[in-house]
């Protein structure tokens, strides 16, 4: 049965943060923020839509953990393409560290048949940043629980070159007129695409996320709308046995279609 944990910001609810899904394996199980909405209620979010139905909203997946498949749908194969494979695993919420109202710290367990590979601690809060935005700040650290080295890799370290992704991924809902996409010096899919930046905006008709990550930027505005930080965009990663792996990824999340000089001033009061 689904459970989820209602996320609030200040006197406001912003989403729902789904900590024991009941998704099919295909999907490759795992938490995730859906719905999550701004200040004034314009959606942010989307899950399962059906062009990508493994895409759950924002959270944390990762398309190959030592050939495994903790993203969903097909798995991508040197050589051979997009392939469907009984390689998905599952991520598994343990237990609530910190449960309150503005976020959380969780332990989970990525497994895949039957070997735990990683064990995660997640934390996440929200902060009003302005009447018409919030943030959500949102770090994990993974560590290799097997007894050797393990690879981390994504679609392009497996021969697609320029789809990068896997790590946080925040899929946004699908309108008639695809989202604005720009950085601090940068604009448009195919000149952010790939790109470190300091911060990086999705702008839709009704509302505006702005992303601020040290990884390349993953983007998508004409397919479908989705962004996210790569941790694996050219190279894999390897985790030595018992290292660890961590990231953070602050998103500002604002009413309204925010502006290049509207949005470094959200991105400069965020957390850092």
């Amino acid at each position: 049965m689904t459970a989820a944990l209602p996320l609030r910001c200040g006197d406001r609810t912003v989403g729902s943060y789904v900590h024991r899904p009941d998704l099919p394996a295909r999907l490759s199980p795992r938490p995730y923020l859906h719905p999550l909405t701004t200040l004034g209620g314009a959606a942010v979010t989307e899950s399962t839509p059906h062009d990508h139905r493994h895409h759950l909203g924002a959270g944390i997946a990762v398309p190959d953990v030592a050939g495994r498949n903790f993203w969903g749908g097909r798995t991508y194969v040197r050589d051979q393409g997009p392939t469907e494979l009984d390689n998905h695993g599952e991520q598994r919420h343990l237990r609530w560290i910190r449960r309150a109202a503005d976020g959380f710290t969780e332990e989970l367990s990525w497994t895949a048949d039957g070997e735990r590979l990683l064990h995660e601690r997640r934390t996440l809060r929200t902060r009003l940043l302005s009447p018409t935005a919030w943030e959500l700040d949102l770090s994990f650290t993974l560590t290799n629980t097997t007894a050797g080295p393990l690879r981390i890799g994504s679609p392009a370290t497996n021969g697609r070159p320029g789809a990068g992704y896997g790590g946080f991924f925040w899929r946004a809902p699908r309108a008639a007129a695809p989202p604005l996409v720009f950085t601090a010096d940068a604009a448009g899919e195919d000149a952010v695409h790939g790109r470190r930046a300091d911060w990086i905006a999705l702008a839709g008709e009704q509302w505006t996320l702005v992303l601020r990550a040290a990884d390349p930027w993953f983007v998508r505005t004409r397919e479908y709308p989705g962004v996210g930080p790569a941790l694996a965009w050219r190279d894999p990663l390897t985790v030595p046995a018992g290292g660890t792996l961590t990231r953070r990824v602050v998103t500002a999340v604002a009413d309204g279609r925010l502006g290049p000089g509207e949005a470094a001033a959200l991105a400069a009061r965020t957390t850092r």
